[in-house]
């Protein structure tokens, strides 16, 4: 193994552990929680020692990265998130590769997810949960009227919301976004129409994911603090 491989897996136990510790906090025991790990960035070299790390829920935020990871990696027994923008050009090249996308932010997008869609999908709907004007994301009040209409999807499955902290406030305010997310889940929730579950929480990035876990987080999507001290140059 070498130097950068060695760290990384170094890195990979740290954040399981610091997961591990979160989850406690919460009362969850850490199996609850599944680790995202973002490849944003980073060179197929790097992901490949992720992999052999532990890490095979693998996320990525644009579409052409993830196309052109996933034929590099077809070998390898990974699952794929995309938990960036997906503009709906790009669904029908998409779907076959993903395992999961977190970040379906208007009725429009589900509609066509929907349409190209010849398997069971699992979908998250993405919350601007922050109102900050230069995110992606559905209004919190915009969301029960797209859970009325994934009722009527064959395949794509609305698991959960998705959010990003905002991003001035530090620590306190991210809390305060992540707990918004996880009340209105829980609002939304006994009024959910059949097939739609919300049992999944995508939220907390390598800065903030401990306070998301905290707040109820059963994904995390971290990129960053599993690649400290790497070259990513390759």
């Amino acid at each position: 193994m070498n130097d950068d491989a060695a760290r990384i897996a170094e890195n990979v136990a740290r954040v399981r552990g610091r997961i591990a510790d979160a989850a406690a906090r919460s009362g969850r025991p850490a199996d609850q929680i599944t680790l995202v790990a973002v490849t944003k960035y980073v060179p197929v070299e790097m992901v490949r020692p992720l992999i052999a790390a532990g890490c095979v829920e693998l996320g990525e935020s644009r579409p052409q990265q993830l196309w052109e990871k996933a034929a590099a990696l077809g070998q390898e027994p990974v699952r794929w998130h995309l938990i960036g923008h997906l503009q709906r050009n790009k669904v029908r090249r998409t779907l076959p590769l993903v395992g999961m996308i977190h970040s379906v932010d208007s009725a429009r997008l589900l509609a066509a997810v929907e349409e190209e869609c010849s398997r069971p999908l699992p979908v998250l709907l993405e919350v601007n949960i922050s109102g900050e004007a230069a995110k992606h994301g559905l209004a919190p009040e915009s969301i029960e009227p797209v859970l009325a209409a994934a009722a009527g999807c064959r395949n794509v499955a609305v698991r959960g919301l998705m959010c990003m902290a905002g991003l001035e406030g530090g620590a306190e305010a991210a809390r305060r976004d992540f707990a918004a997310l996880r009340e209105l889940r829980d609002r939304l929730r006994p009024r959910s129409p059949p097939g739609v579950t919300l049992e999944e929480l995508s939220m907390g990035m390598s800065g903030d994911y401990e306070i998301a876990i905290e707040e109820g987080a059963t994904m995390v999507r971290i990129g960053s603090a599993l690649f400290e001290g790497v070259d990513e140059g390759g």
